[in-house]
């Protein structure tokens, strides 16, 4: 995890865009990612033993919240191979082991039992074929979605579970905290 952002940022933004790389979006716990893994250490019977999907995982940290609350099997997605690096660290450093995964699942049948995915509806496009994906999950798997009040994530005011409010470096957003939304786009009680 990066503990200065913007020096990070800044020192590797014009060497990425040079080779077509995208930014280090896997080195900060984004506001979805925390309050998913909040909400895991709350309700680990939710993940005790079960197959778990950690969707754009990011540093993985709702991956490695679900290992340490004993779920049966965790896998990782990120489509950046920087990230599925950083969190193979990260869970080896925190003592867990996760499968990752290195590319797009979107379309995939896994087998979950259950699926996080955390600050998925910053872009238009992103949003619009991910949470159909999702919903089409749901008929096998609890999913839970975490919002910070991104842009493009439809409403889904009535299948709000929670909201937690979550600590923030103005570096990545506009305010020291986020409300973040936790949503069950999900058939299945949770």
């Amino acid at each position: 995890m990066a503990s200065e952002l913007t020096p990070l940022w800044l020192a590797t933004e014009d060497y990425l865009g040079r080779h077509n790389v995208a930014p280090p979006y896997w080195a900060f716990a984004w506001p979805g990612s925390e309050a998913l893994a909040r909400y895991i250490t709350d309700n680990p019977s939710l993940v005790r033993g079960k197959r778990v999907l950690d969707f754009a995982a990011g540093c993985g940290l709702a991956g490695i919240a679900a290992a340490r609350a004993g779920a049966a099997f965790v896998e990782a997605a990120e489509i950046d191979p920087l990230a599925t690096e950083a969190i193979r660290l990260n869970a080896e450093l925190n003592g867990v082991s996760l499968s990752v995964t290195e590319g797009d699942v979107v379309g995939r049948k896994g087998g979950w039992d259950v699926i996080f995915a955390g600050d998925i509806c910053y872009e238009q496009k992103m949003a619009g074929l991910i949470v159909p994906w999702l919903q089409q999950q749901s008929e096998c798997s609890i999913v839970l979605l975490a919002d910070p009040g991104r842009k493009y994530r439809p409403d889904l005011s009535e299948q709000e579970i929670g909201q937690y409010i979550v600590p923030t470096s103005l570096e990545l957003e506009d305010t020291k905290q986020r409300q973040v939304g936790l949503y069950a786009i999900s058939n299945r009680s949770v």
